[in-house]
Parts: structure tokens; sequence; C-alpha cells
């Protein structure tokens, strides 16, 4: 079964953590000094906050897959509405070890689908000089058109 995600930025994450908490009426499942994220059943959500170099306000939206054929699903959804932005395998980001596609929608709403493999220590890898993207969450709105990154291309992005 997948899950609904939502990632915000935020200005003061201790604020936030506060105001989630009792919103959903619970503790973050995580926190780091730089990130909050709650794993909610009701609704069924992957809700996280992160105090970033980024805007305030909504980052992108997902589904989180439970299994790595539930991604390759999405994947191949995605690929079929030529949306593809940015596949990645064995990446680092959030605090976790995934498998993504990032893609945008009409609108320029960015959107992760992603199946993660265990925690990390870090927020993101280190950057390489062969990386696209130099941080993690993909990339930025408006880097979709013309991308050549699909199922099969994982490898090679990011």
């Amino acid at each position: 079964m997948k899950r609904f995600h939502v990632h915000v930025n935020v200005e003061r994450l201790d604020q936030s953590i506060a105001f989630y908490t009792t919103l959903f009426g619970g503790s973050p499942n995580v926190i780091k000094p730089d990130y909050a994220k709650w794993m909610l059943e009701d609704p069924r959500v992957n809700f996280a906050i992160s105090q970033r170099d980024r805007a305030p306000g909504v980052d992108h939206l997902g589904l989180q897959a439970e299994t790595e054929n539930e991604l390759s699903e999405i994947g191949q959804r995605l690929q079929a509405a030529d949306a593809i932005a940015l596949a990645e395998k064995a990446t680092t980001c959030c605090y976790a070890h995934s498998d993504k596609y990032w893609a945008e929608d009409p609108q320029g709403v960015r959107w992760e689908s992603f199946h993660t493999h265990g925690e990390a220590t870090t927020y993101s890898a280190p950057v390489s000089s062969v990386e696209k993207v130099g941080t993690c969450c993909g990339p930025a709105a408006g880097q979709v058109q013309g991308s050549t990154c699909g199922p099969g291309a994982a490898d090679a992005c990011c």
C-alpha cells in the first residue's frame, strides 16, 4: 500500500514541530537538527518538514511505495506521461536511502515517488563532480522539460 508524501520547507523548525505535533496529535517519528517527519496512519501520510536553503512553503508532493514493484509501476506511469525529470538509484536524501523518480505536473508541482531501503546518518549524500543535482530533493521546479531520464536510466542520473 502506498503512502501520500508532503514535504514543506520551514523557516523555524522548532516552531513548526510544535505546530504540527499539536495538529497531528503526536510527536514526529524522526527529528534531526534540520528535519522532522511524521508517519501518519490516519490519514496515511508521510509528512516531512525541513529547514534548508529553499523558500518556505510546500516543496513537493509524492508517493511512497512500500515495494520495488510498486515504485516500478509508478515509474512506468510517469514515463507514459513523459513526466520523469530525474531517476535516482540508491540515493541518500532526507536521512534515508532510497530509489526515486522525480516528476513535475503541468502546473509545475514537483512530485517525488520513492521506495526507501533504510535510514541514513546524513541529510544527503556528498556532492560529486558527476552529479547533475547538488542537493537532495530533486531538480528545482521548471527543470523537468527536456529531461531524458526514465526508469531504465536510474543509474545514470544524479
